[in-house]
């Protein structure tokens, strides 16, 4: 009799146990999550990356058959040195995708924050936006330089290696992996350095097919 007691008694005790432990990985669980949402920005959209990648190979596309119209053979592989039209006309197409980018990001951010019932801006959003901008803006400025030197070939590992140097930055305040992805595009760029006529080849990689491997992987990881 004493001994089925004591079955029982331990059965009891190690469910006891067991529950509080249980509880106790919860509550610990409740507390990272908690921790993670106030501390890092958790509302980027994967998808938001894939449309920014086909709106970096849409322009890559339009930017070669200009350069086929304009009598510039591109896998000639040596460094151009393109007439100021062109120069204006490329900066303008940079400047479209950007801008298509952002608005897209900022839709399916937006987007993916109110589903989850998440706050959008805070001090942790502005954080992000500080340490991504500031090494974007510098790169802008050098890149500005290079158009006014007619360093033209440089263009394309400068506009990599300084958007990787912002995506590690911002990588501080949000999901490890755009660190990930700010280290291909720095090495991609330093890459392109060695490979001076073939520019438009690694920025349609870079901002193109990158972006939308990264965002397909945040999908299907965060989603």
């Amino acid at each position: 009799m004493f001994g089925c007691l004591n079955k029982i008694y331990n059965f009891v005790f190690q469910s006891a146990l067991f529950m509080e432990n249980k509880n106790y990985q919860e509550d610990l669980l409740h507390i990272r999550k908690m921790m993670e949402k106030s501390s890092r920005f958790i509302s980027l959209s994967g998808i938001s990356g894939v449309f920014a990648g086909l709106f970096a190979l849409a322009g890559a596309v339009y930017v070669y058959f200009l350069f086929q119209k304009n009598g510039v053979d591109y896998f000639e592989a040596t460094v151009k040195y393109y007439e100021k039209d062109i120069v204006i006309h490329l900066i303008l197409v940079a400047f479209l995708i950007m801008v298509l980018a952002v608005i897209s990001g900022a839709y399916f951010t937006i987007r993916k924050s109110k589903k989850n019932n998440l706050t959008i801006w805070d001090s942790t959003t502005k954080k992000l936006l500080v340490n991504f901008a500031i090494p974007l803006a510098i790169g802008g400025f050098f890149c500005a330089g290079l158009v006014y030197h007619h360093l033209h070939g440089l263009l394309a590992p400068t506009t990599l290696i300084f958007y990787g140097l912002a995506l590690f930055n911002a990588g501080n305040y949000t999901y490890s992996d755009v660190k990930y992805l700010g280290l291909c595009e720095i090495s991609l760029g330093i890459i392109s350095v060695f490979f001076l006529g073939y520019g438009l080849f690694f920025w349609a990689i870079g901002f193109g097919v990158l972006h939308i491997v990264y965002g397909i992987v945040m999908h299907k990881k965060y989603k």
